[in-house]
């Protein structure tokens, strides 16, 4: 699915000429060619998986979150711009994320289901969250949502 948003924003960005969404899009198209070929030379056929690929994207906004921010701190506010302009591009691509309210109603409903009720029951429960809400939540919040609940 990715993948195919990926074609298709590629395509809308050509439309309107937009060079700096060309750019970085083309730019994640290199990297997930590079990383579907490890990932084949490592047994795996079919390539990255959407949450792999997510992964990816999230990395790579981070990296220009950090960038963006360094950029600002020494004044370069038109190189801060491009990198924010990038992020909100890569963003587009991921998943929308769940809110603290949402992420903590789904904590809630996964240790009802499941039954949950001590501290070593988190890894089912963090598993089943990353089963049902693939790349739409901060595990490491949610873990600790889960942590809270049950202890």
């Amino acid at each position: 699915m990715l993948r195919e948003q990926l074609s298709a924003e590629l395509k809308a960005a050509n439309d309107v000429e937009d060079k700096c969404a060309l750019s970085i899009i083309r730019l994640i198209q290199a990297a997930l060619r590079e990383r579907d070929v490890q990932a084949r030379e490592g047994g795996h056929p079919e390539g990255l998986s959407d949450e792999e690929i997510g992964d990816l994207l999230r990395t790579m906004v981070a990296q220009r979150c950090e960038s963006a921010r360094r950029y600002e701190e020494t004044g370069q506010l038109e190189l801060a711009e491009r990198e924010q302009h990038e992020i909100e591009v890569i963003q587009r691509l991921l998943p929308l994320q769940l809110d603290d309210g949402a992420c903590e109603q789904a904590v809630k409903e996964v240790i009802d289901e499941l039954g949950a009720c001590q501290v070593k029951d988190t890894g089912r429960v963090i598993t089943e969250l990353k089963h049902r809400y693939p790349g739409q939540m901060n595990f490491t919040k949610a873990r600790r949502m889960v942590c809270r609940e049950l202890g």
